[in-house]
C-alpha cells in the first residue's frame, strides 16, 4: 500500500500537491473558526455523581453567571460609582447588581457583583457592564469575560509559539541540511499538517467542546510531528541519491524504507493518544481522538506530499555528504558495549532519580494562577486574595441536592447535620422545584484543602431517608481523581499492548517491544518528576515566568503520559528500523548496534533538537499548564534521545545479544504472513563497524 500510494505522488506531484493546498486553505481559513468555539472547561466525568448533581441543578436552580468588579479609591456613596452602577444596571442582559461591599482593610476597595440574564447575549452585556466601569479603574473579571479571555490567551501562546520557534527550526535545518529547499521542505510540511489540524478541530468543534488547551497542545503536536517525519524521509532521499540512478529511484527506494518507518512511527503515537478514549472526560477524550487524527494527517502529508515534492523538486537537492562526524554515534554505542552493566545501572538510576517527585503529585482544577500576571482574571485574583479574601475561595460552595421538598422536616435535619461538619463554615438553602431541595455549603478551605476533601466524604456517607447527590469543584475533583484511579491501567494496557503489537510486526522480535515499553516509561517519569519540582514545589518556576502553585491542572500528567509515550516509541523505530536493516544485511549483535546508532544518531538528534525547540517554544507562553506540557515533553524528548536511545538502548541490546531478535517458532509465521518489515538494500549501508570475534552471530 504504502508503495502504490508514494508511487501516484511520485507520477502525479501536480494533482497531489493541489489538493493538499486546497486542504490549507480551507484549515486556514474556514479552521481557524475554532478559536471562536474553545471551551476552558475541563475536569467533568460523565456519569459520576458530581455530574449527575450539576446537570439536575443546573435544570431545577440554575445559578446565573456574574461578573465582579473590584473599584478602587472610591467610597461606596460616591456620586461618580452611583452613576456608573446605574448605567450597569440599565445595561440589557444585566439581571442583578450587588451594593458595594467595601474591604475589611483600612482604605481598600469596593467589590461589586453584577449577575447576568441567562440567553446568548451574555457576553456581550459583560463587555458593556465593564466598559461603564472603565472610568472608575475598576478591575472586571469572571464569567465569560474570563472565559475570553482563556480563549485569547490560547490564540496568543499559539502564534507566540510559532512565531519563536519556526525562525529557529529553520536555522536548526540548514544547519542539518546545508541547503535552503532540503530545509524548508520539513517546515512547509508543517504548515500544512498545522493547515488541516485547524481543520480537524474544527470539524470536532460541530460535534463536541474543544478545549482551550486542545488548540495549543494539537498544534505543537502537529508541528513537532511533521517536522520529525520531513526531516527522516528527506534524510534518507538525500543517502539514496548517492547510488539512485535518477530522482524517482531515489523516492521510491526512500519511502520503502523511511517512508514505512513513518507509517509505523505515525500508527504507534496514534495508539498512545487514542489510549485517552477510555476516559470519560470529554476533553481527553476529545484530545484522544483529534490527536491521533492529527497524528493520521502528519503521516498522511509526509507519505504523499512530500514525495510528490522531492518527485518533482528532488534534482535540486543534493546527495547527502558521508561526513567521518558521523562515527561518533559508533564509539558511543562501543563505548557503553564495554560496560553494558554498569552504564545500565548508571543512567536507569539516573532516570529514577529524576522521577522521585511524582510520587508527591497533587492535581487540581486549576485556578486564576494559570493565567499571566498581566491578565485582568489573574489581577482579580490577587486582588480578591489581598483585599476581599473571604470571597476569594475560588471553587465556590459544596453544592447538595436532596430528594425531598424544602419543607420536609427531614430536610431541616439533613441541613443540621452538614452544618455540625467540622470542614463547613455555613449552610443555605435554596428551592429546586417541588420534590427537591438545593443546599449549599461554604467549606472552611479551598477547593483542593484538605478541609473541603473531607467535608465532601463526611457529606456523602450521610446516611439520609432520601437520595442525596454532591457536586461543586471539591466534589468534581474528587470523582476525577477517582475516575483516573479506575481508567490509568486500563489505558496503560490498551496502549502498550498496541505498541506491544505494533513493534512486534516491524522488529520481529519478542523482547525488543517490552524493552522498549520499559524504558520510555523511565523517560516519561523523569520529565513528569521535573515538571512537578518546578511547577508544583516552585524550583526554578520564575525561569518561566510562573511561581509554584502546589498543585499540577489535572489535564497535564495524563498527556504528558501519552504523548511523551508515543514520541519516544517514534525514536525507538526510527533506531531500530536501521539497526534490524544491518543485523538482516549480516552484521552480528554488536555491530548492528552500533551501526543503527551510528547511522540514526544525527537523525533522532535533529529530530530531538527541532522538536524540543517546537515545545520549548510553548513552556514559554502565558498559560501554566501549557508551560507545564512544553516544558514536560521537551524533556521527555531530550532525555529519550540522549539517555535513553545512544546508553540505555545500546546497554540493553548489548546485554541481551543474540536474544534481541528472539522469535518463537509459532509466531514466525504470524510476524510472515504481516510482512511488515523494513527492506534492506547493501548499496546503502553504512561503514562497516568492526564486530568482536566473540560476538558473532
Amino acid at each position: 500500500m504504502n508503495h502504490t500510494i508514494s508511487g501516484f505522488s511520485v507520477r502525479r506531484p501536480w494533482v497531489v500537491i493541489v489538493l493538499w493546498l486546497a486542504v490549507v486553505a480551507a484549515g486556514f481559513g474556514v479552521g481557524t473558526g475554532v478559536f471562536d468555539k474553545l471551551n476552558p472547561e475541563v475536569g467533568s466525568v460523565p456519569g459520576s455523581e458530581s455530574y449527575r448533581a450539576e446537570q439536575r441543578l443546573e435544570q431545577a436552580a440554575p445559578r446565573p453567571e456574574t461578573i465582579t468588579a473590584i473599584v478602587p479609591g472610591r467610597p461606596a456613596n460616591d456620586p461618580a460609582l452611583k452613576g456608573s452602577l446605574a448605567a450597569v444596571r440599565a445595561v440589557p442582559g444585566v439581571a442583578e447588581v450587588s451594593e458595594p461591599l467595601p474591604s475589611s482593610q483600612a482604605g481598600g476597595p469596593l467589590l461589586v457583583e453584577i449577575a447576568l440574564a441567562p440567553g446568548d447575549g451574555q457576553e456581550d452585556a459583560a463587555e458593556t457592564a465593564a466598559g461603564r466601569l472603565e472610568g472608575l479603574g475598576a478591575t472586571v473579571s469572571g464569567g465569560p469575560l474570563s472565559d475570553a479571555e482563556y480563549d485569547e490567551q490560547a490564540q496568543s501562546d499559539v502564534a507566540r509559539a510559532e512565531m519563536l520557534s519556526m525562525p529557529v527550526v529553520l536555522v536548526l535545518l540548514l544547519v542539518f541540511f546545508g541547503g535552503l529547499l532540503a530545509a524548508g521542505l520539513p517546515l512547509l510540511i508543517a504548515v500544512v499538517g498545522v493547515g488541516a489540524t485547524f481543520g480537524i478541530l474544527y470539524a470536532f468543534s460541530t460535534v463536541t467542546d474543544i478545549s482551550v488547551y486542545s488548540i495549543q497542545i494539537v498544534t505543537m503536536l502537529a508541528v513537532g510531528l511533521a517536522v520529525d517525519y520531513a526531516l527522516l524521509i528527506v534524510s534518507r532521499f538525500r543517502e539514496e541519491r548517492h547510488t539512485a540512478p535518477d530522482v524517482h529511484t531515489a523516492v521510491t527506494r526512500t519511502m520503502a524504507t523511511a517512508g514505512r518507518t513513518v507509517m509505523f512511527s505515525g500508527l504507534t503515537v496514534a495508539v498512545a493518544l487514542a489510549g485517552l478514549t477510555v476516559f470519560p472526560d470529554p476533553f481527553l477524550r476529545s484530545m484522544g481522538v483529534a490527536g491521533a487524527a492529527v497524528v493520521a494527517v502528519d503521516m498522511a502529508v509526509a507519505l504523499t506530499l512530500l514525495p510528490a515534492l522531492l518527485g518533482r523538486f528532488g534534482h535540486r537537492i543534493k546527495p547527502a555528504k558521508r561526513r567521518e562526524g558521523r562515527a561518533v554515534f559508533a564509539r558511543v554505542a562501543r563505548a557503553v558495549q564495554r560496560r553494558p552493566v554498569l552504564t545500565l545501572v548508571v543512567a536507569a538510576g539516573a532516570m529514577v532519580t529524576l522521577a522521585l517527585p511524582v510520587f508527591g503529585m497533587r492535581i487540581s482544577e486549576g485556578d486564576p494562577r494559570m493565567l499571566p500576571e498581566s491578565s485582568t482574571t489573574r489581577a482579580m485574583w490577587d486582588q480578591l486574595n489581598r483585599y476581599f479574601p473571604e470571597q476569594a475561595q475560588w471553587g465556590g460552595d459544596i453544592q447538595i441536592i436532596a430528594d425531598a421538598p424544602a419543607d420536609d422536616p427531614r430536610i431541616a435535619s439533613l441541613r443540621r447535620d452538614v452544618a455540625a461538619l467540622p470542614g463547613v463554615a455555613e449552610v443555605r438553602m435554596e428551592k429546586a422545584g417541588p420534590e427537591a431541595t438545593a443546599m449549599m455549603a461554604t467549606p472552611r478551605g479551598a477547593a483542593e484543602s484538605a478541609e473541603a476533601r473531607a467535608a465532601v466524604e463526611s457529606i456523602r456517607d450521610l446516611r439520609a431517608p432520601f437520595g442525596v447527590e454532591v457536586t461543586g469543584d471539591t466534589a468534581r475533583l474528587a470523582d476525577y481523581k477517582a475516575m483516573l484511579v479506575e481508567r490509568v491501567p486500563w489505558a496503560i494496557a490498551i496502549v502498550a499492548f498496541g505498541t506491544l503489537l505494533l513493534l512486534f510486526a516491524f522488529t520481529g522480535s519478542v523482547l525488543l517491544p517490552v524493552k522498549a515499553v520499559l524504558t520510555n516509561l523511565l523517560s516519561i517519569g523523569a520529565a513528569l518528576g521535573v515538571v512537578v519540582w518546578v511547577f508544583q514545589d516552585g524550583h526554578l518556576a520564575g525561569l518561566f515566568g510562573t511561581e509554584g502553585a502546589g498543585y499540577l491542572h489535572l489535564t497535564v500528567p495524563v498527556l504528558v503520559g501519552a504523548i511523551a509515550f508515543g514520541l519516544s516509541v517514534d525514536y525507538e523505530v526510527f533506531l531500530l528500523s536501521r539497526i534490524r536493516e544491518r543485523w538482516l544485511a549480516g552484521a552480528g549483535p554488536r555491530a548492528s548496534v552500533a551501526e543503527g546508532l551510528q547511522h540514526t544518531g544525527g537523525i533522532v538528534t535533529a529530530a530531538a533538537l527541532v522538536i524540543g525547540v517546537v515545545f520549548a517554544a510553548f513552556a514559554l507562553g502565558g498559560f501554566a499548564p501549557i508551560k507545564a506540557l512544553g516544558l514536560g515533553l521537551a524533556l521527555a524528548v531530550t532525555l529519550d534521545a540522549t539517555i535513553v536511545r545512544m546508553l540505555l538502548v545500546p546497554a540493553t541490546m548489548t546485554l541481551l545479544g543474540r536474544y534481541n531478535w528472539w522469535l518463537p517458532r509459532p509466531l514466525h509465521r504470524v510476524h510472515t504472513r504481516l510482512a511488515l518489515t523494513e527492506s534492506v538494500r547493501e548499496d546503502t549501508t553504512p561503514e562497516p563497524v568492526s564486530e568482536p570475534v566473540h560476538a558473532g552471530r
